[in-house]
C-alpha cells in the first residue's frame, strides 16, 4: 500500500518563500518518478516539478527558475523549495509517485502519476 505524506506549505506573502516535503512508503519500484502536482482553487491541475528515477528534474514553465525540487534522504522522499511566490501559486500541492517508468514527454501530465498524497495547502497573498 503506497502512502505519500506531505508537510510544509502554509500562508505566505507574495514574493516570499515556502517549502513542501514528502515522504513515501510502500513503493515497490526502486527508483520511482515523483513529482509535485498542484490544484488551483479553480480546479485546474498542473504538474509543477518532477524527479525521474535518475535524479533528473523537469519543471512547468510557470514555476521554472522559482521552484526547485530535490530528493530527500533517499529515493522515497523529496522536497520543493518555492521562491518568489505569486498569488497564482495558491493551490493545494500534492506529492505524487508513478509506479512505472514515465516517458519524458509525459512527465508533466497529471495522469502519469497513479499515487497521490492528501495534499498540503499553499496560500500566497
Amino acid at each position: 500500500h503506497v502512502q505519500l505524506v506531505e508537510s510544509g506549505g502554509g500562508s505566505v506573502q507574495a514574493e516570499g518563500s515556502a517549502r513542501v516535503s514528502c515522504v513515501a512508503s510502500g513503493i515497490a519500484y526502486r527508483d520511482p518518478c515523483m513529482g509535485w502536482i498542484r490544484q488551483s482553487p479553480g480546479g485546474r491541475r498542473e504538474v509543477v516539478a518532477t524527479l525521474d528515477g535518475y535524479g533528473g528534474t523537469l519543471y512547468a514553465n510557470s514555476v521554472k527558475g522559482r521552484f526547485t525540487i530535490a530528493r530527500g534522504k533517499d529515493n522515497y522522499s523529496m522536497n520543493m523549495q518555492m521562491n518568489s511566490l505569486k498569488s497564482s501559486d495558491t493551490a493545494m500541492y500534492y506529492c505524487a509517485a508513478a509506479s512505472t517508468v514515465v516517458p519524458p514527454q509525459l512527465m508533466l501530465t497529471p495522469t502519469a502519476f497513479n499515487d497521490w498524497g492528501q495534499g498540503t495547502q499553499v496560500t500566497v497573498s
